[in-house]
């Protein structure tokens, strides 16, 4: 892409992602409109790399991610090419994900605002490159959340520490269930802060050019709409304070209240293994506490399980049920909550050995 006529803004592009430089402010647009901006390998080494020179870069105030089109920040990680690759044994997803929770770090680190605009969907890896930053924006068209469960994961990219502190247990609620919440949910949970409508982010980026992040943010902010999730606070806590994925469901099935009964009707239908290993990173992450390595610990031990599953039965079949051949059908091994042994549970969150990913011991050496 050639450079714009301004001086004070120059262009870099690959065919997935944007980096351009406008005034104070560094920009990074998520380019893969058409799979809703899916992030693949390449884009998240670019990201990385880019983030790391701006970093340094005394002419960068201000970073701003976004993603291009109109439906939304990003879906995800790229989980077609996760399904292909574990045809091959898994060894480029294990190097996506490395990379991946590398950025998530570096996002949470970075020594300059961070704005993300969380518009539209912002799913799984989008939460990871968004969620972390320091100003984080939703709008009314915000359909955010980990719906890993769903096609036999678990919440990753440091999702696990984000929902383990979100108020009460939401947190534990949006992860069993896998569900999409609105920008509301997404401040009431802790993912955002700030809300401003859709058709002023294009004036706030303008704005970003010139001003500190805090000015301009806080100039356009609204406030946000109710929450719907945090009036449900009560039967949710009730609901999902046992540590035991079998017991959660038995409160919900019990509760007078219909949307407690769906909720444990959706827990059902995901993949009983990930439900369980899920809720258990959950209350791992909880007990660590607020440490200061706590997002690199998580991120450490969202890389052990996602070599385990990733070598396991249900993420597979999951990504073939939803968008291989989206039949909807999942075939669970095993089948239900039951089935699933605690054994199995923890085999998950076994170390490594050589393969550990180590993030937090090389944060904790610089």
């Amino acid at each position: 892409m050639a450079a714009e006529a301004d001086a004070s803004a120059t262009v870099q592009a690959t065919a997935e992602v944007l980096f351009e430089r406008r005034g104070r402010l560094g920009v990074v647009v998520l380019n893969r409109p058409r799979a809703v901006n899916a992030l693949t390998h390449g884009m998240v080494t670019a990201m990385l790399a880019q983030l790391t020179e701006w970093a340094e870069d005394d002419a960068v105030q201000t970073v701003l991610v976004r993603g291009a089109g109109e439906r939304g920040l990003c879906a995800g990680g790229d989980i077609v090419a996760i399904y292909r690759d574990m045809v091959d044994g898994g060894d480029a997803s294990a190097r996506f994900w490395a990379t991946e929770y590398r950025l998530n770090s570096l996002i949470s680190r970075y020594p300059k605002p961070y704005v993300a605009f969380m518009d539209g969907l912002v799913l799984g890896g989008g939460v990871g490159v968004s969620a972390h930053g320091s100003h984080r924006v939703v709008t009314e068209r915000t359909r955010t959340g980990m719906p890993e469960t769903t096609i036999g994961f678990v919440p990753d990219v440091g999702g696990t520490l984000l929902l383990a502190y979100a108020p009460g247990e939401a947190g534990t609620h949006a992860a069993l269930t896998g569900a999409h919440l609105d920008g509301a949910d997404a401040l009431h949970l802790g993912l955002a802060d700030f809300f401003v409508p859709s058709d002023r982010l294009d004036e706030l980026a303008t704005a970003l050019e010139t001003e500190r992040a805090d000015d301009a943010v806080a100039r356009l902010a609204r406030q946000a709409p109710l929450s719907a999730l945090a009036a449900q606070r009560g039967w949710v806590d009730e609901a999902y304070a046992s540590d035991d994925a079998e017991e959660i469901v038995r409160r919900l099935r019990a509760s007078e209240l219909s949307v407690a009964r769906e909720a444990a009707d959706t827990i059902e239908s995901k993949s009983p293994t990930s439900v369980k290993v899920t809720l258990e990173a959950l209350r791992r992450a909880r007990a660590r506490g607020p440490i200061a390595l706590a997002l690199e610990e998580a991120l450490d031990e969202e890389y052990r399980i996602g070599l385990r599953l990733l070598a396991g039965h249900d993420f597979r079949e999951g990504i073939r049920a939803q968008v291989i051949d989206k039949d909807r059908n999942p075939r669970w091994e095993p089948a239900t909550l039951a089935g699933v042994t605690r054994e199995q549970v923890e085999t998950c969150f076994a170390p490594l050995g050589e393969r550990e990913l180590g993030l937090a011991a090389a944060v904790a050496a610089r």
